[in-house]
């Protein structure tokens, strides 16, 4: 089969599509025909090496997680999926950027009916970050909750799941988004040195929870408005969370 591989960190002049063994499922695991397959922000940078303390590659390495397609084999003892049926899910190994993928089964879903292929691949990272850092914070409906980069991949799904819970949602992200983040009940305020008072105004004063999904001082910024260290969620600044006591799920 043939499958993107890089064999030294880099840009993407690094990717090679290279013919590699099909692999075999084992127990717990089955082979997906790939149709979509995403990459994260985080992905290019493990790829250019700038992640290699945190999440080291071995090379060759494949490259990608985020995937959608058809079960066509299936090992022992696997549950809850079959061959034949259309999943999306994601793989810990970095081979998703390839014609066939072994998944482990507790890593896939069913591909809901008139979900295109393309938002299929590239959904389930960034779904399952937005669902953890939500239940992070655990926003009640009496609340208002800060999301950064609330038009991300991530953001734009954490303001919907926070605001399916009934709370409040006030949404960083520039100019250009803020009618999607409007549409979708969210008080959208613009990035910039009058970040800090455009929250307060929004708010009220009164901030319960941030969720930051773009780091560059937020974590510090939600301590400034009052937001308790255990109703931060940082998905990126981890030195920041240290610092104060955040959380990073």
């Amino acid at each position: 089969m043939k499958a993107v591989r890089f064999h030294e960190y880099g840009g993407i002049d690094v990717l090679r599509v290279e013919e590699v063994e099909r692999p075999a499922p084992g127990p717990g695991q089955v082979l997906v025909e790939v149709r979509a397959a995403g990459i994260q922000p985080g992905e290019t940078m493990i790829r250019k090496g700038a992640r290699h303390g945190r999440w080291p590659a071995t090379f060759p390495s494949g490259q990608g997680s985020d995937l959608a397609g058809v079960v066509v084999e299936a090992g022992p003892q696997v549950r809850g999926v079959a061959v034949g049926d259309e999943v999306l899910g994601f793989t810990h190994h970095r081979a998703s950027h390839a014609e066939f993928v072994v998944v482990d089964d507790v890593n896939l879903t069913s591909r809901p009916e008139g979900l295109s292929w393309d938002v299929a691949g590239s959904l389930y990272v960034a779904g399952t970050t937005a669902y953890a850092t939500l239940f992070a914070v655990d926003p009640q409906p009496a609340d208002t909750v800060v999301v950064s980069g609330a038009a991300g991949g991530v953001g734009s799904l954490a303001v919907q799941l926070a605001r399916r819970r009934g709370a409040t949602v006030i949404g960083l992200a520039s100019e250009q988004n803020h009618a999607w983040l409007k549409d979708r009940g969210v008080i959208p305020v613009e990035y910039g040195q009058d970040v800090a008072e455009g929250i307060r105004q929004a708010s009220g004063g009164i901030v319960d929870a941030f969720i930051d999904t773009f780091g560059d001082g937020y974590v510090e910024l939600a301590v400034e408005l009052g937001v308790r260290p255990e109703r931060i969620n940082t998905i990126i600044d981890w030195q920041a969370a240290a610092r104060v006591g955040a959380r990073t799920r």
